[in-house]
């Protein structure tokens, strides 16, 4: 590093901890700020380039400590490529504790989880299938479903926002069966004048409606009607009793085909009931049931029967930050104490996770975690410390697996309805909570320099400031050859 790019490094470093010395805000990222009515001192933003060798382009309140909703998935997914590497697969093990006779199991079959994060419903078939291969059609005896590996929560899907239905509000376990989530299809048929709800999965001992009514169309239209507007309260689903999925309204067919993921009422009972329900569907038998168990101790020291494995660690974290799945970047953070210790708990995560940031991100600004996925009120972090981790991952062998992973403005992901103008110029992580709004990822600008943009606003109107935050891409990727030649 030559004497000037020294004496860049320090300034560079002095105005990210100093926020007297931060720059004015770009005009048209203020002027959107205060349409959406979010005052300066709500907001901290910071635009640097990847490498860190010049001083920030814009520098605003960036060590100050903010809710930065799912971007704090940066940590949770950067830290696990780090410590797990991206190959990285969850095995789950199945173990037969009997023998097969005639094409009876005389015995048990254990599932025992081990926190993979994508078991859904299309993998559970296909563990299935392989018991069903080794020549068993009957089970005479249970099929239990080991979860020890991650210690028990007490937790209640509805406490975050009162939304407990929502799919993104399951609680993270050890066998987490296709996310505790019920995938309802509606089809409209216009001769039959019913729309047919199809399931995934089907759920063992729960009744569920196979079709509703068309929503009747106005008078001289083609049967289709009016647009389709809000079908889920049209359809006036009632959900609160586990044992039965009902509808009492009917289905605009200008609809046509939609899909409604929706959590089950019941979480702790969805691994069984899928699982049950599944066996059956494919012509299985089984003598006493599925329920929760532990793999007993001398079966444990055993190799499994067979085992299943997830698909690799940077093939989950592309779901993970994409799409901002909030339970699979929590079974990911749990896992990050698993390999330490058995039962993973999320003290445990924290703390591994906190020696790592120290490790490789240094001892400042470190951030404070509860679950890993920023679906929390209690999770901080600052622009700063944001801004370090996504520099070091740019310098890391890993940058290519982090930046895949990360939504494409204007182009897929949370971002595909970006209105920016600069598509596909930026892989940027997203967050978004009630009063918190937030970016912070990597901006590659027309003239071949590339920039690391974190942008954190918590506000009751922050989510009115969407446009400020698209000004503040576009005004990035208009660098004009800003700091000069490197």
């Amino acid at each position: 590093m030559t004497l000037a790019h020294r004496f860049l490094a320090t300034l560079a470093g002095a105005l990210l901890l100093c926020p007297a010395l931060a720059q004015n805000l770009p005009p048209e990222v203020d002027a959107a700020l205060a349409r959406a009515k979010v005052p300066r001192e709500a907001v901290a933003l910071l635009v640097l380039d990847a490498e860190g060798k010049l001083p920030p382009r814009l520098s605003h309140r960036a060590s100050a400590a903010m809710n930065p909703a799912s971007v704090m998935k940066l940590v949770t997914t950067y830290a696990a490529l780090d410590l797990l590497g991206p190959a990285y697969q969850w095995r789950t093990p199945v173990y037969l504790d009997g023998a097969v006779k005639g094409g009876t199991l005389f015995g048990n079959l254990y599932i025992k989880g081990q926190g993979d994060p994508k078991l859904v419903a299309e993998r559970l078939w296909l563990l299935l299938r392989r018991v069903q291969g080794l020549g068993i059609q009957k089970i005479a005896g249970d099929i239990v479903l080991d979860q020890s590996a991650f210690a028990p929560l007490d937790f209640d899907p509805g406490s975050f926002d009162g939304e407990p239905l929502r799919p993104y509000n399951a609680a993270p376990e050890a066998l987490l069966i296709n996310f505790k989530t019920i995938v309802m299809t509606f089809v409209p048929d216009l001769a039959a004048n019913t729309a047919s709800v199809q399931y995934e999965p089907a759920l063992a001992g729960v009744q569920m409606q196979a079709s509703v009514p068309l929503a009747s169309a106005p008078t001289g239209t083609n049967g289709i009607g009016a647009a389709c507007g809000d079908y889920r309260t049209a359809l006036k689903g009632d959900f609160s009793d586990p044992a039965r999925i009902r509808f009492a309204g009917s289905y605009p067919a200008s609809c046509l085909e939609k899909v409604w993921a929706l959590a089950y009422a019941d979480p702790a009972s969805y691994g069984t009931r899928a699982v049950a329900g599944l066996w059956q569907q494919m012509g299985g038998q089984l003598s006493g049931s599925v329920r929760s168990g532990a793999v007993p101790p001398s079966m444990l020291g055993l190799p499994p029967t067979f085992d299943i494995a997830s698909p690799p660690l940077g093939e989950v974290i592309r779901d993970i930050n994409k799409y901002s799945n909030n339970v699979m970047a929590q079974q990911v953070f749990l896992t990050l104490s698993l390999a330490q210790q058995a039962p993973a708990t999320p003290a445990a995560s924290r703390e591994a996770l906190q020696r790592w940031w120290q490790a490789r991100i240094g001892t400042r600004d470190a951030p404070l975690l509860d679950n890993g996925s920023g679906l929390s009120r209690q999770e901080r972090i600052s622009a700063q410390a944001l801004a370090r981790l996504l520099q070091t991952a740019w310098a890391s062998p890993l940058m290519p697996e982090l930046m895949n992973s990360l939504p494409i403005a204007g182009v897929d992901g949370t971002l595909k309805r970006s209105r920016a103008q600069s598509m596909g110029r930026a892989h940027l992580k997203t967050g978004s909570l009630n009063g918190v709004l937030a970016v912070a990822g990597y901006v590659h600008a027309p003239s071949g320099k590339r920039y690391v943009l974190v942008a954190l606003i918590n506000h009751a109107n922050a989510n009115a400031a969407r446009p400020a935050l698209e000004a503040l891409l576009d005004w990035t990727v208009g660098d004009n050859g800003a700091h000069g030649p490197d």
